[in-house]
């Protein structure tokens, strides 16, 4: 017997990009049903990073203190050729100023999806396992979506709208046909977690490289326990077989000094560099892996996804609750497909940079950038440069429609900068404009005037200007005529 339900939004996918979308559905009211085709969470995973941006998204929902309690804040990197250390590079609280989440994070993607599916539970809303989308349409308005259960039970779901967050082998993105143009890089790279001993188990991120063997070592909440990506030796997949942890290669693990107790588990994996070529058709959006994936390069992917369903999650909201109209949603592929297309290009020339075996580039990284980092790293406006970068808090969206004007040195389009006290206001993810100094108050939205001082000027505010801030922390408009005094 085919059934029928109605909800405002299907997500397709549980991993964090799905799950994060349904939070945030929840929050603004909406009805909202997650399906995943697997039985279970997944208990293995290669994303480590939560990047600030990510936390500071996290916090408007009351969910940022307990993932940096469960994660582990990490304060060096060390860079090893031939077995010698060659690079010590501290970054510390490389952040300070720019963000209420100035360090950076480990925390795994699996046990950081157990506890969103928590937080979601407490909600309402259950992830739907076992429940494959076997394909959909778009009539009359809606979406019609077709489910199978794994007791074989096919039913209907109808759909306001239907967010595909189904992985990169996307049914959503393959029913659509919508290209997913890249490439595969030719290595073959393991990832285990393991218990383990030795002077590198020591809290610090550890990158062991020689001409050939490329080891990275991240360290997990419990001491003792570190997450090892690799590379698995050519005459391993020459066999043809499947492959285990006794095929990886040991070099750079011996002169490490990694004494490996036990392996908890091992997986290998292919790296991919892919951007759909529409994130949105009709009543249907794609995010996360569905949308782009690229190299592991910087722990930019699972945070680019979060990214992708916080930016369309309250697009969704204001228009199903009549607040705004079907075009704000034209502006989520553009304001997030101009950013993966960058990404994916930077992280191909790190990764490339990482790997290649061409002599010239083998030379600048076992050669040349041991002895260059450490220089750079001593210089502040090098750190923060890099924390600017890989914490996302850098992300812009200055060529959508709904960004508009300057003042001071902050423009519509720009993630609202931090002044120590002014994030408090986003917890309520509501539209509202600030002011740094003295302001009429002749706003339709909610005003919050805050004090002008060193920070505001630091932060490049300009003082007694309005800003009008989007319910995800980004200003739309940057010096809101008539909002401001004298």
């Amino acid at each position: 017997m085919k059934q029928t339900d109605s909800v405002d939004v299907l997500i397709a996918g549980a991993g964090p990009t799905g799950l994060v979308l349904a939070l945030w559905l929840r929050r603004f009211g909406l009805r909202v049903r997650i399906i995943d085709k697997t039985a279970e969470p997944g208990t293995t995973s290669r994303a480590l990073a939560v990047q600030a941006r990510t936390l500071e998204l996290y916090a408007q929902m009351g969910l940022a203190d307990a993932v940096v309690e469960r994660g582990r804040k990490v304060f060096a990197a060390n860079l090893w050729v031939g077995g010698k250390r060659r690079a010590h590079l501290p970054f510390g609280d490389f952040g300070e100023g720019l963000s209420p989440f100035a360090f950076a994070l480990i925390y795994p993607q699996d046990e950081h999806e157990r506890l969103l599916i928590e937080r979601l539970q407490q909600a309402g809303v259950t992830v739907e396992r076992n429940t494959e989308l076997l394909g959909f349409e778009e009539r009359g308005g809606r979406v019609i979506a077709h489910l199978k259960r794994a007791d074989g039970v096919e039913k209907s779901c109808v759909a306001t709208y239907l967010a595909g967050c189904d992985g990169a082998h996307s049914t959503v993105r393959e029913t659509l046909q919508i290209g997913f143009e890249g490439g595969t890089y030719e290595h073959t790279f393991y990832v285990a977690d393991v218990e383990a001993g030795g002077a590198v188990m020591n809290g610090e991120v550890h990158v062991g490289l020689d001409a050939e063997d490329f080891l990275a070592v991240f360290p997990l909440k419990e001491d003792g326990h570190a997450r090892l990506i690799g590379t698995v030796r050519d005459s391993s997949l020459a066999a043809g077989r499947e492959l285990a942890w006794s095929d990886v290669g040991t070099k750079v693990i011996e002169w490490l000094g990694i004494d490996v107790k036990h392996v908890h588990w091992f997986s290998t994996y292919h790296v991919h560099h892919r951007v759909a070529s529409a994130f949105r058709r009709g009543r249907t959006f794609l995010l996360g892996d569905a949308a782009h994936i690229h190299s592991p390069v910087g722990g930019q992917g699972m945070n680019t996804g979060i990214g992708d369903a916080v930016n369309l999650a309250w697009k969704l909201a204001d228009v199903l609750r009549g607040r705004a109209d079907a075009q704000l949603l034209d502006t989520y592929e553009v304001e997030r497909i101009g950013f993966a297309q960058r990404l994916v290009r930077t992280t191909d020339q790190a990764f490339t940079a990482v790997t290649s075996s061409r002599p010239f580039v083998r030379f600048v990284r076992l050669h040349v950038a041991p002895r260059v980092l450490p220089l750079f790293f001593r210089f502040r406006r090098v750190r923060r440069l890099l924390f600017h970068t890989l914490s996302q808090i850098g992300i812009r969206y200055p060529e959508s429609p709904m960004s508009d004007g300057k003042a001071g040195n902050v423009r519509g389009g720009d993630r609202l900068p931090w002044t120590g006290s002014n994030f408090d206001a986003l917890t309520s993810a509501e539209w509202q404009v600030h002011v740094y100094g003295e302001a009429k108050p002749d706003t339709a939205v909610p005003l919050y005037v805050f004090p002008w001082n060193a920070e505001a000027k630091r932060a490049g505010l300009e003082r007694n200007a309005a800003y009008l801030v989007r319910p995800d922390g980004y200003v739309a408009v940057a010096g809101v005529d008539g909002m401001r005094s004298g």
